[in-house]
């Protein structure tokens, strides 16, 4: 029989493990976005005004978020059938590998429309690994803290992927803010921009030794021994219906006030402002740092009071604060950018520290990589995918930032109306 020390350790890799594989990964994804807000209207995309760049990157951008729920589906089966570890090393190795190639990648100028179909296609792969990531990287940790007898800190330990967003956007931004401070304009739009993709080789393979060294799941391990007669696929679609309409509900406003608050403010504030965008790159990593202590402060939150106060407390603020948060950046105060960043991911911290335990929660063990991985990444569909392009058509048509706010608002309502429908799960055994 296992020793409380033995599962204690077990579940440190665990933490550590999804921590720092999910980190990467999500470092890999928001590089992306990144780029596409500052730079790949001009490499792929320079023959058309800059706005409209912006946007075309921004469509190539919402490429990955088509691919997530299918990479959800085969590395949620895969996962299910054949294990947690195996299939969260692989969906690394696919993100890494995509992310590399970017960084390689000629512009328009040499491959002309080849390019930015090429593009294109790498985004999809990086969609497909994080697709698949999400899932397992809070299952391994929830149910190896579930075994360790740690039932009552689930939102505090499944909170640990969580914070591998901020973290992985806080890494992304932070390797352009550098480069773009340490280099000339020209030299960083003729080749400062890949170096931070090409880090990506050396960051997955300090992630892959890391995922080596965590043990599968052990309620993966009991289910495992019975025979394999389920199919995930079909027992989630056929049985877990309502879990997977929560879940997509719950997401969209984590995933539009994101987006809005640490994305699309960027070309807010460099193209319709017109100010330098060191302005909202420094926001942004603020922020990030914030959220770093936010997520798993709520998650706890959570284990204390339960998921569904935390969860509507944060769509709520998330959907009044878009109000406030473009006239804040209108001032063109470096400080008030700052406070408008900083309160909008705090804001959706509340809703990400604990839904990765929520989420988890809502799904048996045998279908539970499937089921919350899909509904995770459907959810990406209608929210993260698509806030990027309303928020710029938006801001086109209405010349406002209110616009968006509006936007970001319903959004919000969406969710509320989610939460209230899921039951409370935080006292629940897996």
């Amino acid at each position: 029989m296992p020793t409380a020390a033995g599962s204690g350790t077990r579940l440190r890799k665990a933490i550590i493990g999804s921590f720092v594989g999910t980190s990467i990964e999500w470092y890999d994804f928001f590089l992306y976005g990144s780029a596409a807000a500052l730079i790949f209207n001009k490499v792929f995309f320079p023959d058309v005004d800059p706005l409209t760049g912006t946007l075309l990157s921004f469509a190539t951008y919402a490429v990955a978020f088509i691919a997530r729920p299918l990479g959800g589906i085969l590395f949620g089966y895969l996962g299910d059938r054949h294990g947690r570890k195996s299939t969260l090393m692989a969906t690394l190795m696919l993100m890494g590998l995509s992310t590399f190639l970017m960084g390689l990648l000629p512009g328009y100028g040499t491959l002309g429309i080849a390019a930015p179909l090429l593009l294109v296609v790498l985004r999809f792969c990086q969609g497909l690994g994080l697709g698949g990531e999400w899932g397992g990287a809070v299952a391994i940790v929830a149910e190896h803290g579930e075994a360790s007898g740690g039932a009552a800190r689930r939102g505090y330990y499944a909170s640990w992927p969580q914070i591998g967003m901020p973290m992985g956007n806080l890494l992304a931004v932070g390797a352009l803010a550098l480069a773009n401070a340490v280099l000339s304009e020209d030299a960083f739009n003729a080749w400062g921009w890949r170096i931070p993709f090409l880090l990506s080789a050396l960051l997955i393979g300090v992630g892959f030794w890391i995922r080596k060294t965590v043990e599968e799941s052990p309620l993966f391990k009991e289910i495992a021994e019975q025979p394999a007669s389920h199919h995930p696929l079909r027992e989630v679609f056929r049985t877990q219906r309502k879990p997977l309409l929560v879940t997509i509900g719950m997401r969209i406003a984590s995933d539009v006030s994101y987006y809005t608050f640490a994305l699309f403010s960027i070309t807010y504030v460099t193209q319709q402002l017109e100010l330098e965008r060191s302005l909202v790159l420094n926001g942004v990593i603020v922020a990030s740092v914030f959220q770093l202590v936010a997520i798993p402060a709520f998650a706890v939150l959570s284990d204390r009071v339960g998921r569904r106060p935390v969860y509507l407390a944060g769509a709520a603020a998330v959907g009044l604060w878009g109000f406030a948060f473009f006239p804040l950046l209108d001032t063109g105060s470096a400080g008030a950018a700052i406070l408008a960043i900083t309160v909008g991911l705090v804001g959706q911290a509340a809703m990400f520290g604990p839904m990765g335990a929520y989420i988890t929660e809502l799904f048996p063990t045998n279908v539970r990589y499937s089921g919350s991985s899909i509904g995770y990444q459907l959810a990406g569909i209608a929210g993260g995918s698509v806030a990027p392009l309303i928020g710029v058509a938006l801001l086109s048509s209405f010349g406002t930032g209110q616009a968006v706010a509006g936007y970001s608002a319903l959004a919000s309502l969406i969710t509320i109306a989610a939460v209230c429908w899921s039951k409370e799960t935080s006292k629940e055994l897996l």
